[in-house]
């Protein structure tokens, strides 16, 4: 793991961000102060209704069957598993042992679950016999000692006797390893402690605006901000916990008329395909009052187009290492919610280096990776994190995120920025989504290549009208594409975010 300093150490501890809670501490708080609050699954294979008391039986029945087994403060507990009940429980019993809780999306494939569960080595594995393209392959886990199906015989693992309290664990060591992929070509494991998960975990609860409806949480739990949105901020807010496992837009419009649901985060696709789904009627934008955008660059297009439509809409800025760096609170001035990524949140520093690469360093910063030498690499000895995202500062210390490093293509020796080319793109006629990516190009080293998804019914735009509109635009020649693929869908990862990457090596392919 990664030294943090001893100054931040004592300024966290002293501003009240870093706590001896563990998350065990915090759940069982929660749980306790809320025990009717709803929880339900809203699912075509797996429904489920209940109470957090509910779930919380499971949970410490799981736990004393675990404990029973061995398991306790700092083993590892894996699981990959679509947004059911028995995912909560597990993360919730995982906590309350003290136990560090690896969370794995559920349509990650053999290679990505056999490289994570090789890389943690836990003694626990949870999986679903079969969900979508998941299938539970036992060759995988076969050297783990302890292995629960859902829908086989997870019900083995639990105790007659529910476990009562928590046990205690430091709350400096890790409380989670979150697996991230996107750029890498192996999933990276972040560790959290219980103290950066905690802070992040209050710190983020406290963005919501006070008069928001129940959320429908649609982001996969086992990616970092869905666990969160899920199974840590309702019950530390006691709210009620509504999940979906698969995201369809139209299952959500309904939800929002029958079950009063909100839909309100994330990425921007979670919203625009909302707005652009055939069933959606202007009464359903009572449900979408406030949209907290992130998880990657957020569109000037997209936020003035849901301001114009009435929706509050606020921007944020992190990663699963530093879940919350910048943010604009919804009570912020409008041209700093639309058109920037917010200021720093509590306890959060931001600098830019030379070449606008921003550094951050917070309280919620994690503690590393499992890989050494990604933490080496990545994180200096003043506790500087180097995110790899390009950025401006205003004259207010609101940030706004320009460019990724590896979003940047060097035509010919001259720097083309992709978002501001996918601005543009998204002013044209029919287009709902756009990405730019690098390739190959023999003469000029890179060109520009672009991709769009298409608003239901629209045309697919030609070269020669995309390259008019650009010119419309005023975007300099140099930096219009120079190829136009029009797609259904983006490759993305479990937060909505598009793998640009995979872009990049299918056109890398094609030219081969």
């Amino acid at each position: 793991m990664r030294t943090v300093p001893e100054e931040l150490t004592k300024r966290y501890e002293a501003e009240g961000w870093w706590t001896r809670d563990t998350i065990g501490d915090l759940l069982a708080r929660g749980l306790a102060a809320a025990p009717q609050a709803g929880f339900a699954v809203h699912s075509a294979v797996r429904p489920w209704r209940g109470t957090f008391r509910d779930v919380e039986l499971v949970a410490r029945r799981l736990a004393g069957g675990l404990r029973e087994r061995g398991v306790g403060p700092g083993d590892a507990v894996a699981f990959q598993l679509p947004n059911w009940m028995e995912a909560a429980a597990v993360f919730w019993a995982s906590s309350l042992l003290g136990a560090v809780v690896v969370p794995i999306v559920h349509f990650y494939g053999r290679k990505e679950v056999g490289y994570i569960l090789d890389a943690v080595k836990p003694r626990v594995f949870v999986t679903a016999e079969r969900f979508g393209r998941m299938e539970y392959r036992p060759e995988l886990s076969a050297d783990v000692p302890v292995v629960g199906v859902v829908g086989r015989d997870f019900d083995d693992l639990l105790a007659a006797e529910p476990m009562a309290g928590t046990v205690a664990a430091d709350p400096a060591a890790p409380a989670l390893i979150a697996f991230t992929s996107g750029t890498t070509r192996d999933p990276k494991g972040v560790v959290h402690s219980h103290r950066t998960l905690g802070f992040e975990t209050r710190q983020l609860a406290g963005l919501y605006p006070p008069d928001r409806s129940p959320q429908l949480t649609a982001a996969p739990v086992g990616h970092f901000i869905g666990m969160v949105n899920a199974f840590l901020i309702p019950v530390l807010d006691g709210t009620a916990v509504n999940l979906t496992d698969v995201w369809d837009p139209g299952q959500a419009l309904a939800l929002m008329e029958s079950d009063g649901l909100s839909v309100g985060g994330g990425a921007a696709y979670f919203m625009t395909s909302l707005l652009d789904h055939p069933d959606f009627k202007p009464e359903y934008l009572a449900s979408m009052k406030y949209a907290g955008l992130g998880g990657a660059a957020v569109p000037a297009a997209v936020t003035t187009r849901l301001a114009g439509l009435g929706i509050t809409v606020f921007r944020s800025y992190g990663s699963t290492e530093h879940p919350s760096i910048t943010g604009s609170r919804y009570t912020a001035p409008e041209d700093k919610r639309l058109f920037t990524d917010g200021d720093a949140m509590p306890g959060v520093e931001i600098r830019l280096a030379g070449d606008g690469e921003i550094f951050s360093r917070g309280p919620d910063l994690c503690v590393g990776y499992t890989d050494p030498a990604l933490t080496a690499a990545v994180f200096d000895e003043d506790g500087w994190y180097r995110t790899g995202d390009i950025g401006v500062l205003d004259e207010d210390g609101y940030l706004t995120i320009t460019d990724r490093k590896s979003d940047v293509i060097i035509r010919g020796g001259e720097n083309i920025s992709a978002l501001e080319v996918e601005e543009a793109l998204l002013a044209m006629p029919g287009v709902a989504e756009a990405a730019v990516v690098a390739a190959p190009d023999a003469r000029l080293g890179e060109h520009a290549a672009a991709f769009v998804r298409l608003r239901p019914g629209s045309a697919a735009p030609t070269i020669d009208g995309m390259r008019a509109h650009l010119e419309r635009a005023g975007l300099a020649r140099q930096k219009w594409p120079e190829e136009l693929h029009a797609v259904e869908d983006f490759p993305r990862t479990a937060s909505g975010k598009v793998q640009k990457y995979v872009l990049r090596r299918n056109i890398a392919a094609r030219q081969s």
